[in-house]
Protein backbone atom coordinates (compact mmCIF):
# COMPACT_ATOMS: atom_id res chain seq x y z
CA UNK A 1 0.00 0.00 0.00
CA UNK A 2 1.17 3.78 -0.86
CA UNK A 3 0.23 6.35 0.96
CA UNK A 4 0.72 10.13 -0.68
CA UNK A 5 1.18 12.80 1.83
CA UNK A 6 0.62 16.74 -0.07
CA UNK A 7 2.61 18.72 2.37
CA UNK A 8 1.17 21.97 2.22
CA UNK A 9 2.18 23.10 6.01
CA UNK A 10 3.19 26.01 4.45
CA UNK A 11 3.28 28.34 7.94
CA UNK A 12 6.17 30.65 9.38
CA UNK A 13 6.55 28.73 12.67
CA UNK A 14 8.35 26.04 10.62
CA UNK A 15 8.31 22.89 12.42
CA UNK A 16 5.93 24.33 14.90
CA UNK A 17 2.97 24.85 12.41
CA UNK A 18 -0.10 23.53 14.20
CA UNK A 19 -1.25 21.83 10.68
CA UNK A 20 2.17 19.86 10.64
CA UNK A 21 1.31 18.91 14.11
CA UNK A 22 -2.12 17.79 12.96
CA UNK A 23 -0.31 15.99 10.39
CA UNK A 24 2.61 14.30 11.48
CA UNK A 25 -0.39 13.13 14.63
CA UNK A 26 -2.10 11.47 11.57
CA UNK A 27 0.97 9.98 10.06
CA UNK A 28 2.45 8.73 13.20
CA UNK A 29 -1.22 6.21 13.93
CA UNK A 30 -1.05 5.18 10.52
CA UNK A 31 2.12 4.08 10.04
CA UNK A 32 1.60 2.52 13.32
CA UNK A 33 -1.29 0.42 11.82
CA UNK A 34 0.76 0.12 8.24
CA UNK A 35 4.44 -0.27 8.84
CA UNK A 36 4.87 -1.93 5.70
CA UNK A 37 3.34 0.80 3.72
CA UNK A 38 5.21 3.28 1.56
CA UNK A 39 4.78 6.99 2.27
CA UNK A 40 5.88 9.20 -0.46
CA UNK A 41 5.69 13.03 0.59
CA UNK A 42 5.06 16.04 -1.67
CA UNK A 43 6.99 18.57 0.33
CA UNK A 44 6.18 22.38 0.51
CA UNK A 45 9.38 23.42 -1.75
CA UNK A 46 7.83 21.16 -4.48
CA UNK A 47 4.51 23.13 -4.13
CA UNK A 48 5.93 26.34 -3.81
CA UNK A 49 8.06 25.98 -7.23
CA UNK A 50 5.23 24.99 -9.45
CA UNK A 51 4.45 27.69 -11.50
CA UNK A 52 1.06 28.38 -12.55
CA UNK A 53 -0.71 27.50 -15.80
CA UNK A 54 -0.23 29.95 -18.34
CA UNK A 55 -2.29 29.78 -21.78
CA UNK A 56 1.44 28.44 -23.73
CA UNK A 57 1.83 26.28 -21.02
CA UNK A 58 -1.90 24.70 -21.15
CA UNK A 59 -1.35 24.65 -25.31
CA UNK A 60 1.88 22.32 -24.37
CA UNK A 61 0.03 20.13 -22.09
CA UNK A 62 -3.06 19.19 -24.08
CA UNK A 63 -1.27 19.24 -26.84
CA UNK A 64 0.80 15.92 -24.97
CA UNK A 65 -2.37 14.73 -23.73
CA UNK A 66 -3.83 14.83 -27.51
CA UNK A 67 -1.05 11.98 -27.87
CA UNK A 68 -1.85 10.48 -24.60
CA UNK A 69 1.91 11.55 -23.93
CA UNK A 70 1.28 10.79 -19.71
CA UNK A 71 4.75 9.94 -19.16
CA UNK A 72 6.00 13.92 -19.92
CA UNK A 73 6.98 15.70 -16.96
CA UNK A 74 4.43 18.06 -16.66
CA UNK A 75 2.27 14.93 -15.75
CA UNK A 76 4.52 13.56 -12.60
CA UNK A 77 2.88 15.26 -9.83
CA UNK A 78 -0.85 14.25 -11.82
CA UNK A 79 0.67 10.30 -11.83
CA UNK A 80 1.73 10.21 -8.70
CA UNK A 81 -1.46 10.88 -7.17
CA UNK A 82 -3.51 8.69 -9.42
CA UNK A 83 -1.02 5.82 -7.96
CA UNK A 84 -1.90 6.23 -4.76
CA UNK A 85 -3.96 4.08 -2.58
CA UNK A 86 -4.53 6.51 0.54
CA UNK A 87 -4.01 10.70 0.35
CA UNK A 88 -3.56 12.44 2.56
CA UNK A 89 -3.27 16.86 2.24
CA UNK A 90 -2.90 19.07 5.10
CA UNK A 91 -2.62 22.74 4.70
CA UNK A 92 -3.67 25.95 6.60
CA UNK A 93 -6.65 27.47 6.37
CA UNK A 94 -5.98 30.59 4.64
CA UNK A 95 -8.04 33.29 3.55
CA UNK A 96 -11.12 31.08 3.86
CA UNK A 97 -9.36 28.02 1.96
CA UNK A 98 -5.81 27.01 1.81
CA UNK A 99 -2.46 28.72 0.49
CA UNK A 100 -2.21 29.06 -3.36
CA UNK A 101 0.48 26.79 -3.85
CA UNK A 102 -1.87 23.92 -2.66
CA UNK A 103 -4.22 25.33 -5.42
CA UNK A 104 -1.21 25.33 -8.29
CA UNK A 105 -0.80 22.01 -7.23
CA UNK A 106 -3.95 21.15 -8.33
CA UNK A 107 -3.99 22.56 -11.43
CA UNK A 108 -1.08 20.09 -12.18
CA UNK A 109 -3.07 17.00 -10.55
CA UNK A 110 -6.22 17.55 -12.27
CA UNK A 111 -5.35 15.96 -15.65
CA UNK A 112 -8.01 14.94 -17.98
CA UNK A 113 -7.52 11.42 -19.70
CA UNK A 114 -5.25 10.41 -16.70
CA UNK A 115 -6.87 11.45 -12.88
CA UNK A 116 -10.26 11.82 -14.55
CA UNK A 117 -11.69 11.89 -18.00
CA UNK A 118 -15.47 12.86 -19.67
CA UNK A 119 -18.04 10.52 -21.14
CA UNK A 120 -21.35 11.14 -22.36
CA UNK A 121 -22.65 10.81 -18.70
CA UNK A 122 -20.18 13.11 -17.31
CA UNK A 123 -16.58 13.50 -15.56
CA UNK A 124 -15.39 9.98 -13.88
CA UNK A 125 -12.22 9.44 -11.67
CA UNK A 126 -9.82 7.67 -12.88
CA UNK A 127 -7.54 7.77 -9.38
CA UNK A 128 -7.17 4.25 -7.81
CA UNK A 129 -7.01 6.39 -4.13
CA UNK A 130 -10.04 4.54 -2.04
CA UNK A 131 -9.92 7.46 0.64
CA UNK A 132 -8.54 10.92 0.96
CA UNK A 133 -8.40 12.83 4.38
CA UNK A 134 -7.83 16.76 4.40
CA UNK A 135 -6.44 17.98 7.46
CA UNK A 136 -6.31 21.89 7.98
CA UNK A 137 -6.30 24.26 11.27
CA UNK A 138 -6.76 27.76 11.18
CA UNK A 139 -7.12 30.74 14.12
CA UNK A 140 -10.89 30.76 13.46
CA UNK A 141 -13.80 28.68 13.95
CA UNK A 142 -14.64 26.12 12.04
CA UNK A 143 -17.73 27.18 9.71
CA UNK A 144 -20.64 24.78 8.62
CA UNK A 145 -19.34 24.96 4.63
CA UNK A 146 -15.93 25.49 4.99
CA UNK A 147 -14.88 26.15 1.46
CA UNK A 148 -11.32 24.46 1.68
CA UNK A 149 -13.23 21.17 3.04
CA UNK A 150 -15.27 21.01 0.43
CA UNK A 151 -13.11 22.08 -2.55
CA UNK A 152 -11.50 18.86 -1.59
CA UNK A 153 -14.74 16.63 -1.24
CA UNK A 154 -15.52 17.97 -4.28
CA UNK A 155 -12.16 16.90 -5.84
CA UNK A 156 -12.06 13.60 -4.58
CA UNK A 157 -15.30 13.25 -6.08
CA UNK A 158 -14.05 14.49 -9.16
CA UNK A 159 -11.35 12.40 -9.10
CA UNK A 160 -13.33 8.97 -8.56
CA UNK A 161 -11.97 8.47 -5.22
CA UNK A 162 -14.48 7.24 -2.71
CA UNK A 163 -14.01 8.10 0.83
CA UNK A 164 -13.45 11.82 2.01
CA UNK A 165 -12.66 12.57 5.32
CA UNK A 166 -11.21 15.79 7.60
CA UNK A 167 -10.21 17.33 10.60
CA UNK A 168 -10.55 21.32 11.29
CA UNK A 169 -8.39 22.10 14.29
CA UNK A 170 -10.32 25.43 14.64
CA UNK A 171 -10.13 28.77 16.67
CA UNK A 172 -6.84 28.42 17.78
CA UNK A 173 -6.67 32.15 17.73
CA UNK A 174 -9.31 33.07 19.69
CA UNK A 175 -8.04 32.42 23.20
CA UNK A 176 -4.86 32.01 23.53
CA UNK A 177 -5.35 30.09 26.61
CA UNK A 178 -7.00 27.05 24.88
CA UNK A 179 -5.31 26.96 21.89
CA UNK A 180 -2.76 23.99 23.07
CA UNK A 181 -6.12 21.92 24.52
CA UNK A 182 -8.04 22.75 21.15
CA UNK A 183 -5.01 21.36 19.19
CA UNK A 184 -4.40 17.98 21.33
CA UNK A 185 -8.01 17.41 20.61
CA UNK A 186 -7.83 18.37 17.04
CA UNK A 187 -4.11 16.22 16.89
CA UNK A 188 -6.20 13.01 18.49
CA UNK A 189 -9.02 13.50 16.30
CA UNK A 190 -6.36 12.53 13.53
CA UNK A 191 -5.28 9.68 15.57
CA UNK A 192 -8.59 8.08 15.46
CA UNK A 193 -8.97 8.90 12.14
CA UNK A 194 -6.10 6.93 10.78
CA UNK A 195 -7.09 3.96 12.92
CA UNK A 196 -9.45 3.16 9.87
CA UNK A 197 -7.65 5.01 7.06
Amino acid sequence: MKLLFVNCCISQRGEGSRTLALAKAFLEAWKAKHPEAEVETVEPETLLALKPFAPDMLNDRDALAGIRCFDAPVYDLARQFRAADRIVVAAPFWDLTFPAALRTYIEYISANGLTYHYAADGCHGDCQAEKLAYLTSGGDAEQPESLGVLYWKQLSAMFGIPGFDYVFAGGLDLDPAKTAELLDAACERARRLAEDF
